[in-house]
């Protein structure tokens, strides 16, 4: 008989936290499990994530400012852990896994207090401060890459490499082949910094796009992610140079872009690689140089490594080193076609799969009940804010 558990699901709010998240929530659900999930104002408003899934919004500071920041984010994350040591006591969770992000924390502090079994996944190259802060008292780290940097040795035996996972419209495209590119064809250029944007993107491709031999440049067709102070310059600009180009602050049918673009120019955000990788395409990556510990130029090394994409730093990316990089790639379809190749054998297609298999071996099943079986209803319904 298929037994159910309950699962938490903790993870600050960025993108980079919420989509994994959301891909196990969604392979649990498929198994039949409950799942809730604990976030911040941002992650519980994350568009197109976590339906049907129960939110909770519990205090969780970040700790900068100083010691009176300190102080107050400790205060903040103690009230977290009490609200949710009251959540758990209601829902009677079989495990609690952690995203990173500083919401993560009080939800896996009250687990370590009522002895729950807990796990965290590291999205990125570089071991996150929440998970560093964690990792000897998780009785699993799931990585998404072979080498993390900041992962102590001594905890290489609770250390499991699943991959990140990623949406299934995205995992589709995994079975679709690379996108036809003629040498007199259209050319798609998918721009795209993250669910936040990036300036540097919006200021530096327009101009380096408008560098490409003209028989290039009339081929192209270009998407483009901007942030909101960005976006009207970025679209005069395209208009001016008269390169094809659509624009916006926000792509919700993003695998859809994925699926024809023959080339991304993006950050190296986890989820970015990610879906470069599940997806099979080749890609310029600009790291973001203030990102934690650098961890984006982490993230980039195997894809760059294995070919599948060209690595540019900030300092470094300019106009013209993005149009020879471009003219290097575009120019040749087959070089093109085999760093869509290369990309997509650094992906791990069943990284969602390998998680809920974690997670269910790591999860107490004292609290199973038959399918079927009344089950406990979160206090309130919907979406749960404790103030």
């Amino acid at each position: 008989m298929t037994r159910v558990r309950q699962f938490v699901l903790a993870a600050g709010g960025t993108g980079g936290h919420m989509v994994p998240a959301a891909a196990l929530a969604e392979e649990l659900k498929r198994r039949g499990h409950r799942v809730d999930l604990i976030s911040d104002e941002r992650g519980v408003r994350f568009p197109g994530l976590f339906e049907g899934v129960e939110t909770h919004v519990l205090p969780a500071g970040r700790v900068q400012g100083g010691p009176i920041g300190w102080y107050r984010a400790g205060r903040a994350m103690w009230a977290g852990r009490a609200q949710a040591i009251e959540l758990y006591r209601e829902l009677k969770p079989a495990a609690v896994i952690g995203f990173g992000g500083y919401p993560a924390l009080p939800a896996l502090m009250a687990a370590f207090n009522q002895d729950i079994p807990t796990a965290v996944h590291e999205q990125n190259a570089v071991l996150g401060r929440v998970n560093r802060l964690v990792a000897g008292k998780v009785d699993a780290i799931a990585t998404s890459y072979g080498k993390v940097e900041r992962l102590a040795d001594k905890y290489r035996d609770k250390v499991t490499l699943t991959g990140n996972p990623v949406r299934d419209e995205v995992l589709a495209l995994r079975d679709k082949p690379y996108p036809l590119l003629e040498e007199d064809g259209i050319f798609r250029v998918l721009v795209t910094g993250g669910s936040q944007g990036a300036s540097v993107l919006s200021s530096v491709v327009p101009d380096g796009l408008a560098m490409l031999p003209v028989q290039f440049r009339r081929r192209l067709q270009v998407t483009h992610q901007a942030r909101v102070e960005d976006i009207e310059k970025a679209r005069a600009k395209y208009a001016e140079l008269q390169i094809a180009a659509d624009l916006a602050t926000y792509l919700p049918d993003l695998p859809d872009h994925l699926a024809w673009a023959h080339l991304v120019i993006a950050r190296a955000g986890a989820s970015t690689i990610a879906e470069l990788t599940a997806a099979g395409r080749p890609a310029i990556l600009v790291p973001l140089p203030t990102a934690t510990d650098d961890h984006q130029t982490d993230n980039a090394r195997e894809i760059a490594e294995a070919g599948g994409a060209r690595v540019i730093a900030q300092s470094q990316f300019t106009p013209v080193e993005l149009a020879k990089q471009m003219q290097k790639l575009g120019l040749d379809p087959e070089a093109l076609t085999n760093a869509a190749a290369r990309a997509r054998s650094c992906g791990h297609p069943d990284a969602a799969r390998d998680l809920a298999d974690l997670v269910e071996n790591i999860s107490n099943p004292a609290g199973d009940m038959p399918v079927g079986e009344a089950q406990p209803e979160t206090p309130g319904g919907g979406k749960v804010a404790y103030a």
